[in-house]
């Protein structure tokens, strides 16, 4: 397996490419800076690895959810690079990348990810561990506020929390305290775990791709009922 991943639907700008069972990987965490660093990563690491683009098998795309902006610079780059190169791109969950990371680093058996949406709400994602400790969603992927999760006061035991949205929203933390058992220190996806999870991902065009916006509307206000 050759393919290359990559995410900027967050504060880190992360790629990483397999080479069979070699594993090549930059990541960094710099806001704003995404679109500065992520070209000269991926030439970096396909140099590293002494492979060429059309070497690829396919492009391993975190398609959010997350910043607007970011995942449409991560969606970009990875159409241009598979259209060029006559590659399929493979989609996979952002939030389900952070959840991977717990597992592997981790005995936890279920996770709670939330990233900042702004406006008083998170992008939530919660899973727990499935066949090969990959990362199985308990629901849907969706916006949430300031409020009790449902879904993790029903759950046998308690949920490890993960992702920056649970920093930046220490109300809902509280409101859901009764259900959480920690706290990882997993914040933003890692391309490395996308690979993995690529194996569970369907290859599609790359003008097919659909970043997981979640809040369709940028300036939507929050509970509007429309995301």
């Amino acid at each position: 397996m050759k393919r290359l991943a990559l995410d900027t639907s967050s504060l880190a700008c992360t790629v990483a490419v397999r080479v069979d069972d070699q594993l090549f990987e930059r990541h960094e965490e710099q806001a704003r800076e995404h679109t500065r660093l992520l070209m000269p990563m991926i030439h970096d690491i396909l140099a590293e690895a002494g492979i060429s683009l059309t070497d690829l098998d396919g492009i391993v795309l975190g398609n959010g959810p997350g910043s607007f902006i970011g995942m449409r610079i991560a969606a970009s780059v990875a159409q241009g690079l598979a259209f060029g190169a006559g590659l399929h791109i493979l989609p996979a969950s952002s939030l389900a990348a952070v959840a991977a990371e717990v597992f592997e680093t981790s005995s936890s058996e279920r996770v709670a990810v939330a990233q900042d949406a702004h406006m008083s709400e998170v992008y939530l994602g919660l899973y727990e561990r499935g066949a090969d400790d990959m990362p199985k969603p308990v629901c849907s992927e969706r916006l949430q506020g300031n409020s009790a999760i449902e879904e993790m006061s029903d759950a046998d035991s308690g949920y490890v929390t993960a992702g920056h949205g649970w920093q930046r929203y220490p109300a809902l933390v509280a409101v859901n305290k009764a259900w959480i058992s920690g706290q990882s220190d997993v914040l933003y996806p890692r391309a490395a775990q996308l690979l993995k999870m690529s194996q569970q991902s369907t290859a599609i065009d790359p003008k097919d791709i659909q970043p997981a916006y979640l809040r369709q509307k940028v300036a939507e206000k929050p509970g509007s009922g429309k995301s």
